[in-house]
């Protein structure tokens, strides 16, 4: 009898903790927002834009379970709470594949463009926005004033000085080129340049003479367990561009992990997050 009691007490525990944890990952965490501010030192940064403020948002995934339009104004205040000097958005804004979905691109526009930053607010498209219609999420965006730089490169001046902002298109749904966008450019050697795009799986075709990339896309693996970390992290590289900064060969890349979910509605370890960069 009484180890048919222990028994039944030590299920009832592993029932407990399983509920619990499934309860943080399904329902809690994703709802979290945590500000991930960091100082990036990156390579040729010119003194007189030490400090310059880009703030990345990445997945967003409007219209999934963990993604309304409520957050997502809530999430817009929480953005311009920063102060930044850019905002820098970095695809997957929907997640349904339904064209006639709500909230729709058009909704999406209008909410981010409540967005304020005085070196302005640009976007790159994911392979979710291509999946339902790129063009579409293309014009809610421009038509709220956000530029998307798919293939594009813009000079932003900033105390005197100047550094280029270039956009590459998502690798998954379209064919981008990084070592061409640059070509037409006429970019001074002197003068640095931040790539942003979708996902990070370009990082190794980006010029060296960029001095940082910017990326989403992995969520960081959406799930990240004790000791195991990552358990699935989409890409070709997987756990190698997973989250945060990365230095290979010089060259410098930071990934955001992002809002939304995608597949599961889980987040387990990584918090949804907007990344303040400070660079220096």
């Amino acid at each position: 009898m009484p180890s048919t009691t222990r028994r039944r007490r030590w299920f009832l525990a592993l029932v407990s903790i399983v509920l619990c944890v499934a309860t943080w990952g399904f329902v809690i965490e994703p709802q979290l927002l945590v500000i991930h501010d960091e100082a990036l030192t990156v390579p040729a940064w010119p003194g007189s834009l030490r400090g310059l403020r880009v703030l990345a948002i990445s997945d967003l995934h409007l219209g999934g379970i963990h993604m309304s339009v409520s957050r997502l104004r809530r999430l817009v205040g929480r953005a311009n709470e920063q102060h930044p000097d850019l905002i820098v958005l970095l695809g997957d804004f929907v997640s349904s594949t339904d064209p006639e979905a709500r909230p729709s691109p058009e909704d999406l526009g209008q909410l981010l463009g409540e967005l304020r930053a005085p070196l302005g607010v640009y976007a790159v498209l994911g392979n979710h926005d291509w999946w339902l219609d790129g063009e579409r999420v293309r014009a809610g965006l421009e038509r709220a004033g956000i530029p998307v730089l798919d293939g594009r490169v813009i000079p932003i001046a900033h105390r005197g000085a100047r550094f280029w902002l270039a956009g590459l298109a998502d690798q998954l749904t379209q064919d981008p080129s990084p070592e061409h966008v640059l070509d037409g450019a006429s970019i001074p050697t002197d003068e640095p340049v931040i790539f942003i795009t979708h996902g990070p799986d370009l990082f190794p075709r980006v010029p060296a003479r960029v001095s940082l990339t910017l990326a989403g896309h992995t969520h960081g693996g959406q799930v990240r367990l004790p000791f195991l970390g990552p358990l699935i992290v989409p890409g070709q590289f997987g756990v190698r561009y997973a989250a945060g900064h990365i230095v290979e060969g010089g060259r410098h890349l930071f990934v955001t992990t992002g809002v939304g979910t995608s597949i599961l509605p889980v987040r387990f370890g990584v918090p949804p997050e907007i990344a303040l960069l400070r660079l220096q």
